[in-house]
């Protein structure tokens, strides 16, 4: 049975799971963007609500099936150097670093991973491999 889950190195399934649970160090600001995750005959696809980021602030990788989703956009840094000689009064809109993980099942197609961004949702398909089909085999008499 193939199912998809949300990485979490606590529980490892094997000894490079165990390795990389001792370097997990979670994300202390305890943003997490929402995402959304459909499963289809054909693929996985995830959509992921990123207001105020571009395809530029997105990082997104594949390997050994853990999907990772992480920013790479500086919190607090837009380049604006007007902006940086003042001083807020208010400030409630912050860019939070982040990273999401899922654990992908083993039909998924890693080659045929595809990724768009548009009006500030990150949307990710990832194909399933088509399943075996049942073959006879001929016996040989001896």
């Amino acid at each position: 049975m193939n199912t998809l889950s949300i990485f979490n190195p606590a529980f490892a399934s094997d000894l490079f799971d165990a390795f990389d649970r001792d370097f997990y160090i979670p994300a202390s600001s305890g943003f997490s963007p929402r995402v959304d995750v459909r499963e289809t005959d054909e693929a996985y696809l995830f959509d992921m609500d990123l207001p105020g980021r571009s395809e530029n602030d997105v990082e997104l990788s594949l390997k050994d099936r853990v999907l990772t989703i992480a920013s790479v956009k500086e919190a607090g840094k837009d380049g604006s150097k007007a902006e940086s000689k003042a001083e807020y009064l208010i400030r409630e809109r912050r860019e939070e670093p982040f990273a999401r993980r899922f654990t992908l099942p083993q039909d998924i197609d890693s080659e045929k991973v595809e990724a768009s961004f548009r009006n500030g949702v990150l949307s990710i398909k990832v194909p399933r491999k088509p399943e075996s089909q049942p073959r006879q085999i001929l016996i040989k008499s001896a």
